[in-house]
């Protein structure tokens, strides 16, 4: 049975969220866990999270065993930007792109 969880609108760039990604992709929800655990990027820590809320919920579901559970699924879709502007030399100004992102995992048995 498939559990799910969802983080909307997260303040981490598609981008560098992707390669975490694409670290835990089809491995087992406890290896998972160990490798965002020691991962050094600021996405890591926002994944973490959300892996620890899927978790959460297959404990509730009570129909779950969690101890077989494997990250089926992981996307990371571009949310909205904030622009902003930051004053440069000569009165001028550049923007500033502040991304942000919509990540979704699907836990699965093996």
């Amino acid at each position: 049975m498939e559990v799910k969880a969802k983080l909307s609108f997260g303040r981490v760039t598609p981008t560098k969220a992707r390669l975490v990604a694409d670290l835990i992709r089809g491995k087992g929800a406890e290896e998972a866990l160990n490798i965002l655990t020691f991962t050094r990027k600021a996405a890591a820590r926002t994944i973490l999270k959300l892996l620890k809320s899927a978790i959460a919920n297959a404990t509730q579901k009570k129909t779950v065993d969690v101890d077989r559970l494997i990250v089926k699924k992981i996307t990371v879709d571009q949310g909205p930007t904030m622009k902003r502007f930051m004053p440069r030399a000569l009165g001028r100004a550049t923007m500033i792109r502040k991304r942000s992102s919509h990540i979704q995992i699907v836990l699965d048995e093996k």
